[in-house]
């Protein structure tokens, strides 16, 4: 057992926090923790870095995916630019080497790359000896997750690991574990049961739209191609905490969506969005590394439209490869792409299928089990 459990996520975009959350979760339910403290590494660097690090990231996402998609790829070289990467970091996180110094946890998980590469600066400089694990929320590892000084690496997928191998990491300092995700996610629960629960008709199409990820004219270009749908079907679009953008869609669905063949249901925050995806037949959105987890462990099949190029390309690439996934590049033919898919009962099998094999829905337990085999 471990006494303390230092757990290091960044709240650039929602995945990294939802990662150490789940590991949090797994570690609670395990008991295999006296004390978990999971922190936002954000809140100890100067208020200009978080702005820049965090908001920065956002406004391009909305704004300028292209722009974040070269930068993902400029700085996809292995090693290149380590030093001076470094030492910007270093200099914008002291509150956190201090944290990290102070605190002397018996173990450091990571699910972001920063706080794993300030760790693996100070055990190098001998100024901390405590282990740390690397968790990667995508399902290709970037070269910003590359640390010298480290004691697991943990990723989704096999051909992850074996592009780690060939940039030096040793084999049985990688797991191959999935990406951590609630474990509630791993509990089976009826789908029509969840639809009678959130008054959702039983004998419809059901389809998940996360839209708290879309800018507000996307996700009204989104649901109105959605809208054209042929299949008799129930749209349900998660808001998140974006008020004004549900406050829009409601009016917009009430005014101009809703037809005889296809309803819209808007839905806010919520804690429940296992359940919803139990509920739901297909999920449609942008394929982050933790929503695709879910979905994935949830036996969706994902509908990928607009991913932000960089990682969510990539993660895009690898759910057509395995055959869970289509994928829509022009917003007018999604209704025909979704009308195609579901009216082909042999494709729809073969595919859930592939989905189900794909899925690790048991990743974060298989993340502290594994923690604590090693330590």
């Amino acid at each position: 057992m471990f006494k303390k459990v230092l757990i290091l996520s960044a709240a650039v975009g929602a995945g990294h926090l939802r990662a150490a959350e789940a590991v949090e979760k797994a570690f609670k339910q395990s008991g295999a923790a006296e004390e978990i403290r999971n922190i936002d590494v954000l809140n100890y660097t100067n208020p200009l870095f978080r702005r820049l690090y965090g908001k920065a990231y956002i406004d391009m996402v909305n704004t300028m995916p292209e722009v974040l998609g070269w930068m993902y790829d400029s700085l996809d070289t292995p090693w290149q630019n380590e030093r001076r990467r470094l030492a910007l970091d270093r200099l914008n996180t002291q509150p956190l080497i201090k944290l990290l110094k102070d605190y002397k946890p018996d173990i450091a998980v990571c699910t972001h790359f920063l706080p794993a590469e300030i760790i693996s600066w100070l055990k190098a400089k001998g100024k901390i000896n405590f282990p740390q694990a690397i968790v990667v929320t995508d399902f290709d590892v970037h070269a910003l997750w590359l640390c010298h000084h480290y004691e697991q690496y943990f990723v989704a997928m096999t051909e992850t690991r074996i592009h780690l191998e060939k940039l030096g990491i040793p084999a049985d300092k990688i797991t191959v574990s999935g990406i951590p995700i609630d474990p509630i996610f791993a509990e089976v629960k009826d789908k029509f049961e969840m639809r009678e629960k959130y008054g959702l008709e039983k004998d419809k199409l059901m389809i998940l739209v996360s839209a708290g990820g879309f800018g507000v004219g996307n996700i009204e270009h989104l649901l109105y191609a959605l809208s054209d749908l042929k299949t008799p079907a129930q749209v349900l679009a998660i808001c998140g905490r974006n008020e004004e953008l549900k406050a829009k869609i409601e009016k917009l669905s009430s005014e101009k969506l809703n037809n005889e063949r296809v309803i819209f249901k808007l839905i806010g925050f919520t804690t429940a969005m296992d359940e919803y995806m139990s509920a739901a037949d297909l999920i449609v959105g942008k394929p982050g590394g933790l929503t695709t987890s879910e979905a994935l462990a949830k036996g969706l099949i994902f509908v990928v439209v607009n991913p932000i190029p960089g990682q969510e390309e990539r993660n895009s690439d690898h759910l057509l490869e395995k055959g869970c996934a289509i994928r829509c590049n022009n917003l007018p033919t999604l209704a025909y792409k979704i009308d195609a898919l579901v009216n082909d009962e042999t494709r729809v099998k073969s595919m859930k299928q592939n989905v189900l094999r794909f899925a690790r829905p048991n990743a974060s337990s298989e993340i502290t089990t594994k923690l604590e085999a090693i330590f």
